[in-house]
């Protein structure tokens, strides 16, 4: 049986990434506790959530919107991963982020065990399978 569902508002990144996707957050050692959290292991590396615009809201308030940065996180998941953070920041603005955290939560869940998909490895995190 797969563990609990990982997908709420708080694993939100600032930058429009979904914490509970990302392989540091899936990972069973040194385990990140997303963004948000204390003990996150990608934040201190993060240009995005240590700008003084930004830090700690969704990037979509900000008014550089769409900065530099954030361009180029978006084109290099888009290219490696399929995966956009401008279009997760457009489907916040517009239907919100518990909206956006269903329609996450539908699109990431493994369909063979209700793992989650890791996005940086696109294979269930639980059971390995790539999905169809």
């Amino acid at each position: 049986m797969a563990a609990k569902s990982p997908f709420r508002t708080t694993l939100i990144a600032p930058c429009g990434m979904d914490c509970a996707i990302c392989s540091a957050f899936l990972r069973e050692k040194n385990r990140c506790g997303g963004c948000s959290s204390a003990n996150c292991s990608c934040r201190r590396h993060c240009t995005i959530y240590a700008c003084p615009q930004v830090k700690n809201r969704c990037t979509h308030t900000c008014s550089d919107f769409p900065c530099r940065r954030l361009k180029q996180l978006d084109t290099r998941y888009r290219t490696k991963y399929h995966m956009s953070m401008l279009e997760n920041l457009a489907a916040i603005k517009k239907d919100g982020i518990r909206a956006f955290v269903k329609s996450e939560r539908e699109r990431w869940t493994c369909t063979a065990c209700g793992g989650t998909i890791d996005v940086h490895h696109y294979r269930c995190s639980a059971c390995g399978k790539v999905p169809e």
